[in-house]
């Protein structure tokens, strides 16, 4: 059995947890393969969320390891309910977020006192979008285009090394990615957490992470959520989208996602919330209120 050490104090205080060993070869190797898998339940609630909790989970179940200890179960919930937030990354890319928020899980386990767990959410919002761009327009814009066009031109001239090389020239740089990734995050993540224990740092880091989390979903919502209001007057002289604009851009969106997010506060069920969109957006659209 693998070890892991607790101490309870006097005063009520949480227990300092150590994770179970690991040996360096195995826990990269769930970073990668994990990561590949970040998609399979990709849903439009969480998008990622889930895949994401599944590559942390091996992580948070060593740490977590007593589930005979009702403490440490609940604190095991909580940290598996703290990874269902809201995440999209470019997915190669999701193992250095994730080796870093494992090295984060880590030391809240063992220094619950003097680490806000809220920081390792805020980290993973404010990186999402910045290495999303990178990855989005290196990988997926650049990198799979090239490989895949030369692929098409050799496959056309009936070569079998067309889609064999567009495998490769793709496959291999995001798979070297993929694996240095989680080595590089996890790395860091110690080495930043250690920084973060002096200095009064970790306010100051939970302070930027929060604009750059709030401006990444403020930036989601004007790009990934296409409502518009196709109303025309006046022999389209008067286009109430164009007005809306003039005031504010993506206005509509933003008004429907403050909606949707008072009545999430309000415990409106997220069923209620699905089929009442729904339904608004088939009558709006019906009408010609809403495109």
């Amino acid at each position: 059995m693998a070890q892991r050490i607790s101490t309870t104090t006097t005063d009520g205080e949480l227990k300092s947890l150590e994770p179970q060993p690991v040996s360096e070869g195995k826990r990269l190797w769930q970073f990668f393969w994990r990561t590949w898998a970040i998609q399979a339940s990709w849903n439009y609630e969480g998008q990622m969320n889930l895949g994401f909790l599944y590559s942390i989970a091996p992580t948070l179940d060593r740490i977590y390891s007593d589930e005979s200890d009702p403490e440490i179960l609940e604190r095991k919930k909580e940290a598996y309910h703290r990874h269902t937030a809201l995440y999209n990354i470019t997915q190669q890319l999701n193992s250095f977020v994730l080796g870093i928020a494992a090295s984060m899980e880590e030391e809240y386990g063992r220094n619950p006192k003097g680490f806000n767990p809220e920081v390792i959410n805020s980290l993973k919002v404010s990186l999402m979008g910045p290495l999303s761009g990178i990855g989005d327009s290196l990988l997926e814009g650049t990198l799979r285009i090239i490989s895949f066009g030369l692929g098409a031109s050799l496959a056309a001239q009936g070569s079998i090394l067309g889609p064999i090389l567009a495998l490769l020239i793709s496959g291999v740089p995001k798979a070297l990615i993929t694996w240095f990734g989680g080595k590089l995050g996890y790395t860091l993540g110690t080495d930043y957490v250690k920084q973060l224990q002096s200095g009064g740092l970790m306010d100051k880091v939970m302070y930027v992470a929060g604009i750059v989390g709030l401006m990444t979903v403020g930036a989601m919502i004007a790009t990934m959520v296409g409502i518009t209001c196709p109303l025309q007057f006046q022999d389209g002289a008067l286009v109430i989208q164009d007005v809306l604009d003039s005031i504010c851009p993506s206005l509509i969106p933003f008004g429907i996602a403050m909606l949707f997010y008072w009545l999430l506060k309000r415990k409106v069920g997220l069923g209620v919330l699905l089929i009442g969109g729904i339904v608004v957006s088939l009558v709006c659209s019906f009408f010609g209120i809403l495109a």
